[in-house]
C-alpha cells in the first residue's frame, strides 16, 4: 500500500475544495453530490471521508475559501475610493454575470446557505465580513467601521442586481440592468453614511 505524506494530503484536500466551490457555484449546493465532487478532483468517492467529516464540512471549507479568494480580488485593487469603482464595475459586468462558476460565491449561492446548517452561515459571515470590512477600508481609511454597513448594504444591491440580471431572459435589459446597478452602487457609496440606531441610542440625522 502506498502511503503519502501529510503534504500529499494537504494539497489533495486543496484541490477538492477548491474543485468543489466552482461546481458548487455553477450547479449549487444541492446539485453537487459527493461522485461528481470527487471526480471533479479526479478521485474516488471512497477518498472523500479521509478528508472531510460531511458534505457540510466540505461545504464550509469551499464558502470560506471562496471567499478568501474574492477577499484577494478586492484587495488587489488600488487603496482608494477609484479602485472600489473598479471593483463595483468587475462585479457587475457581463463577464462576471455569464461565468457564475468563477465568479461571487453570494451572488451564486446565497439562496442555499441561508438554508444551510449553522457552521456553514458561519463561515459565510465571517469570510463575507472580512471582504466587506476590506473595501470599507479603502473608503474610509481612517474609520473602516464607520463604513461597514455602508459597505454591506451596497454589496448586497450588487449581489441581487447579479441575479436578476442572470435570470432574465431579455439580454438586452439584462445588461441594461447591470448598467443601472453600477451607477446605483456608486451613488451610494458617494452618499455619507448615515448614522444607525443601535439600542439604547437613537441616530441622529441632518435636518
Amino acid at each position: 500500500m502506498v502511503r503519502y505524506g501529510k503534504e500529499h494530503k494537504q494539497a489533495t484536500r486543496r484541490r477538492i475544495i477548491q474543485t468543489a466551490g466552482r461546481r458548487f457555484k455553477r450547479d449549487g449546493i444541492d446539485g453537487s453530490g459527493i461522485a461528481a465532487l470527487m471526480a471533479d478532483a479526479g478521485l474516488t468517492n471512497g477518498a472523500f471521508y479521509g478528508h472531510f467529516a460531511s458534505k457540510e464540512d466540505l461545504v464550509a471549507s469551499a464558502v470560506a475559501d471562496q471567499l478568501r479568494e474574492q477577499r484577494a480580488n478586492a484587495t488587489a485593487q488600488t487603496p482608494d475610493r477609484a479602485g472600489v469603482e473598479q471593483y463595483v464595475r468587475s462585479y457587475l459586468s457581463v463577464a462576471h454575470r455569464d461565468n457564475p462558476g468563477d465568479g461571487c460565491p453570494s451572488a451564486a449561492l446565497l439562496d442555499e446557505i441561508g438554508r444551510c446548517p449553522d457552521p456553514v452561515k458561519q463561515a459565510y459571515t465571517d469570510g463575507l465580513l472580512a471582504v466587506i470590512d476590506d473595501i470599507a477600508t479603502h473608503l474610509t481609511r481612517n474609520d473602516p467601521p464607520s463604513a461597514r454597513m455602508q459597505t454591506l448594504s451596497v454589496f448586497a444591491l450588487m449581489v441581487g442586481t447579479l441575479q436578476l440580471s442572470r435570470a432574465l431572459a431579455d439580454r438586452q435589459l439584462a445588461d441594461q440592468l447591470l448598467e443601472q446597478g453600477i451607477h446605483n452602487a456608486l451613488a451610494l457609496l458617494a452618499a455619507e453614511p448615515p448614522e444607525i440606531e443601535t439600542p439604547g441610542r437613537r441616530a441622529t440625522r441632518a435636518i
